[in-house]
């Protein structure tokens, strides 16, 4: 989810028009509701926050301050003028970008992107026994093999391997794929992804890789796949009685 923050809703609903078209989650704040919202959310809900996008307000160059002290997430500055001391300035202040309108969206998404795997120590793909999730938009594999997703399955699966070992709950799953301030979704739709999720999962594996607890949540545990796999090691056939007692 990305979170604008600017004095003209209409700029936030024209963005936001914008990102829902490329399948990205946005939400339009006043600086006044951002003060708010940023000090008092939840860490884990704020996780789910992959860019913060900050247009027209005042007192703009104490945001990246206010938002570092709870998140690493990219921090990009949108100028409606071109201005080489004020592009200095918001630098100085903590910006990662600096961009001016006119901008689409995909760049803005790619600048993000750019910002991310400049910081990120990790490699752009994440492996859990077989399968292997990529976080460039790309389906995952299972076994070797393409598993395509559609868009909310894939970011599910997604955000259960950036928190892999983690238990997630359903609500935080939701504000990650679907944004805190969606109100046309119901939070229960999570359970219908992820069911079929599993459901595609287990029949390329020939097991269930997500582990769930009610009123808990999910989460993937390696150990369950590493089970399974030593268990079909373990399997013999088994012999008739009549059979056992002549070898006897």
């Amino acid at each position: 989810m990305l979170v604008l923050i600017d004095d003209r809703e209409i700029v936030s609903v024209g963005y936001a028009g914008g990102f829902k078209t490329e399948g990205v989650v946005s939400a339009g704040l006043s600086p006044d509701d951002f003060r708010g919202w940023v000090e008092t959310i939840a860490d884990e809900d704020l996780g789910a926050v992959e860019a913060f996008l900050i247009g027209s307000c005042r007192d703009r160059n104490a945001f990246p301050r206010l938002i570092r002290e709870r998140s690493r997430a990219p921090i990009i500055a949108i100028n409606e003028t071109q201005s080489l001391e004020q592009t200095l300035e918001l630098f100085s202040a903590g910006f990662d970008d600096v961009v001016r309108k006119p901008i689409h969206v995909r760049e803005l998404m790619a600048r993000i992107d750019a910002i991310r795997r400049r910081a990120q120590t990790k490699k752009d793909d994440m492996i859990f026994g077989e399968i292997r999730v990529f976080f460039d938009g790309r389906d995952p594999e299972v076994r070797g093999e393409v598993l395509q997703l559609p868009r909310r399955e894939r970011r599910i699966l997604e955000y259960l391997m950036k928190n892999r070992g983690r238990r997630v709950s359903k609500a935080q799953i939701f504000n990650a794929i679907y944004g805190i301030y969606d109100e046309h979704v119901e939070e229960n739709v999570v359970e219908s992804h992820v069911s079929k999720l599993r459901k595609k999962l287990r029949q390329q594996l020939g097991y269930d890789p997500i582990e769930s607890k009610r009123y808990l949540g999910y989460c993937l545990e390696e150990r369950e796949a590493e089970s399974v796999a030593a268990r079909g090691r373990d399997i013999r056939p088994a012999l008739p009685e009549t059979a056992v007692a002549v070898q006897a």
